[in-house]
């Protein structure tokens, strides 16, 4: 009796150990399973998502042509030319400049970007006009003998005479990049990625230079350099 009831036990010991051994082999085959394939269509999908953010810029001059813009006729202009991305601007007296000809640019909520060399000369080789609402203002770098940077104008006062002014070193022959963020708060730039300025639109009247009028709305003019001007970019901001 006592060896029927040994080998009973030892029968079910034997069964229950095969039944653990089959869940744990199940269990592995369930965790090794290989997850099911993206479908194509949500690829599709995804790409086109990332290229609609990659694509959030919009370049302002073509390649090879100056197409939608004007020569900005401020008198002595030096020439323009624009070859492989790059435009340059003649040695005017004193100015060379162009001037957007279309009337769609945003006035507010928008981003500019650019990178400029000043290839010869002493004087700004950034000096860009925008939009501030109904108004417009100027943001300057290297001007007043090379190094300062501001905008113009604030309350009437150039940008060598308000709190917008600082001056840093431009040498010639290098390259620099430059951003301008005109939102409804705030006006801020940027040179090299560090931030150079921020004024609040409530606390002052913007307004640009008598001599550069004719840039309005939007315009990119040099003063008595040779200036090259490549990927400039602008974006509309949420």
């Amino acid at each position: 009796m006592f060896h029927r009831n040994h080998s009973r036990a030892a029968l079910f010991g034997l069964l229950s150990s095969l039944c653990n051994m089959s869940a744990s082999i199940s269990q592995e085959a369930k965790t090794d399973t290989p997850p099911k394939p993206v479908p194509a269509k949500a690829v599709e999908i995804a790409v086109e998502k990332g290229a609609e953010k990659k694509t959030k810029w919009i370049p302002l001059i073509e390649s090879d042509s100056l197409k939608g813009w004007d020569l900005t006729n401020f008198g002595g202009e030096g020439a323009i030319e624009v070859s492989e991305g790059v435009t340059r601007f003649g040695n005017g007296d004193p100015l060379t400049g162009i001037t957007f000809g279309k009337k769609d640019f945003p006035k507010e909520n928008f981003e500019l970007r650019w990178k400029a060399m000043r290839f010869d000369g002493s004087d700004f080789f950034a000096g860009v006009t925008f939009p501030v609402g109904d108004e417009f203002c100027s943001f300057v770098a290297g001007g007043w003998g090379g190094g300062l940077v501001g905008l113009s104008n604030i309350n009437g006062n150039n940008a060598s005479e308000n709190e917008t002014a600082s001056f840093r070193q431009f040498k010639n022959k290098q390259w620099y990049s430059f951003r301008v963020r005109v939102d409804k708060k705030n006006i801020t730039a940027w040179v090299d990625d560090e931030e150079v300025l921020k004024v609040e639109r409530e606390k002052g009247k913007f307004s640009v230079h008598a001599a550069v009028m004719k840039s309005r709305p939007l315009g990119y003019c040099v003063f008595q350099s040779i200036v090259d001007l490549k990927e400039w970019e602008y974006q509309i901001l949420d």
